[in-house]
């Protein structure tokens, strides 16, 4: 049996300017934007090629969750995007105002930077190393 994680909800502020910032600034596309009760609406994006993991705008709508936008790592990167070409990538996002918080470095794992999204979240732009074959057991 397979399991996969379809989505993370994302804490923001507004549905349209976070749209507007995924999709103007990394390519995302806007997968569902439904309508619900209350002002509410089931907002998914995906960043493009992905098959699988998506992100839902989740409205804040307490103090506490409002509190929350821009935390949700607690100061330590939250998310990962991995691309195919980095500095095709990095040079892109910087010409559309996307705040990178270092310069681009090699890790064992790849090549990265850490960027912040509109509200202060962390992310890794990364294009990760190829990885070895796993040996069959």
């Amino acid at each position: 049996m397979q399991h996969t994680i379809a989505a993370i909800a994302l804490l923001v502020r507004d549905y349209d300017e976070a749209i507007a910032f995924y999709c103007g600034c990394l390519d995302f596309q806007v997968i569902e934007d439904t309508p619900l009760d209350k002002g509410k609406r089931w907002v998914v994006l995906a960043p493009p090629g992905s098959r699988e993991t998506r992100l839902l705008l989740a409205l804040a709508s307490t103090a506490e969750q409002d509190a929350c936008v821009g935390e949700q790592g607690g100061g330590r990167v939250f998310l990962f995007l991995h691309v195919d070409d980095f500095y095709a990538r990095y040079d892109v996002m910087r010409s559309r105002g996307v705040r990178f918080l270092e310069r681009p470095r090699t890790e064992p794992y790849g090549i990265v930077a850490v960027f912040e999204d509109l509200y202060g979240n962390k992310w890794d732009l990364l294009e990760p190393r190829e990885k070895p074959a796993l040996a069959p057991l």
